[in-house]
């Protein structure tokens, strides 16, 4: 869980999840919301990924991202589970 939180805890990264939870986007179009160079945005992408909150899948020369929501909500859960949080 402590990478789920670490990807969460950059602004960047949770606007990332933001554009992935409305559509499935490649690397090149979700780089045109940000001001950020190539190796930047590519390295949020790595952590993202090794947290396991987005999978990319390669056509070609480009990469399809998609959140993985499942991650993400186990994440809440366990968060809210710390806290004993009752819904």
């Amino acid at each position: 869980m402590n990478r789920v939180y670490r990807a969460l805890s950059d602004p960047t990264r949770r606007r990332i999840l933001e554009l992935l939870r409305e559509n499935d986007m490649t690397a090149g179009e979700i780089a045109t919301q940000f001001d950020l160079a190539k190796p930047t945005l590519s390295g949020h992408f790595a952590v993202l990924r090794e947290a396991g909150l987005i999978h990319g899948d390669r056509t070609g020369t480009s990469i399809k991202y998609r959140l993985n929501v499942s991650v993400l909500e186990e994440a809440l859960w366990a968060l809210l589970e710390s806290f004993k949080i009752r819904r």
